[in-house]
């Protein structure tokens, strides 16, 4: 009996240790390119080249505030934080008004509205980038701020109130009624009961949603020409070609860019599970 134990106990050990061996494999893949990219934007036009260590001999900070100032990556910057920020807010409230109104209340058209916007998720998004662009121009939107944040809140609305509206169906009425019965209207319920409730729902789509807006590029390069209005990711293009042969800068750029993202993800992970997994209860 001992000699079975240890013989299921060492076949575990092997399987286990040559998963883990595979992640870390994995992972290395992951995390290379990305050591590279800061590596290379530490280091000079001259050692970008010559210097194949990831650990720069010299630190050249100063790459990064060429980029910031005549690279204009300050605008760009504060401008995808702008509609990632206004994206994400008007998102939540939208679909979560909308998710709430089909979980909870009758009217007519109720289920046709609601499989049409779940038939939308099939429409990819580039195939609706002209009735969007000749829409934009007959709105006066083109080269506007509200005519780059419209839309990116429509493109997430279909999932945002499909992952909602379940948890939304959750909800006890019983609880809705001690609410009513207290003197809650409609809308306190959905701000006081149901919003904390999706708490786990909101947070996924806030993540996914705002990991969407930062790195969006194809429809601000349709919509926004004015440099002061552009996002991070098209002043990427634009700096890139302007300074396509000056590599540190150029990953320098690039390190702003991604380094936000990186971050965001890192610390909204725990998160993104438990919103998944619960979604996945409920479901």
């Amino acid at each position: 009996m001992r000699h079975k134990i240890d013989r299921y106990d060492i076949k575990n050990f092997f399987a286990g240790l040559s998963t883990h061996t595979v992640l870390i494999l994995v992972s290395l893949t992951c995390i290379f390119p990305l050591l590279w990219m800061v590596s290379s934007s530490l280091k000079t036009q001259q050692t970008v080249f010559k210097n194949m260590n990831l650990w720069p001999g010299v630190f050249n900070w100063s790459n990064f505030a060429t980029a910031w100032t005549q690279g204009g990556f300050g605008i760009y910057f504060l401008n995808s934080v702008f509609y990632t920020i206004t994206v994400v807010i008007g998102l939540i409230l939208v679909a979560s008004l909308a998710a709430y109104a089909f979980s909870r209340m009758r009217f007519p058209g109720k289920n046709l509205f609601y499989y049409t916007f779940l038939a939308a998720m099939m429409i990819p998004i580039p195939g609706a980038f002209v009735a969007l662009y000749v829409l934009l121009v007959k709105l006066g939107l083109v080269n506007t701020r509200l005519g780059y944040i419209l839309p990116q809140i429509n493109i997430g609305l279909s999932l945002a109130i499909y992952i909602l509206k379940t948890f939304f169906d959750e909800i006890p009425k019983d609880i809705e009624d001690s609410a009513k019965v207290d003197g809650c209207s409609k809308l306190g319920v959905w701000w006081h009961i149901a919003l904390p409730i999706a708490k786990p729902a909101i947070a996924v789509i806030a993540i996914f949603n705002t990991l969407a807006v930062w790195n969006e590029y194809i429809l601000a390069m349709i919509i926004l020409q004015d440099k002061t209005k552009m996002p991070l990711q098209r002043g990427l293009m634009i700096f890139q070609g302007a300074h396509f042969t000056e590599y540190p800068l150029l990953m320098s750029g690039i390190t702003i860019t991604v380094i936000p993202v990186i971050i965001v993800y890192l610390f909204m992970q725990k998160h993104i599970i438990q919103g998944i997994t619960a979604g996945a209860v409920k479901g």
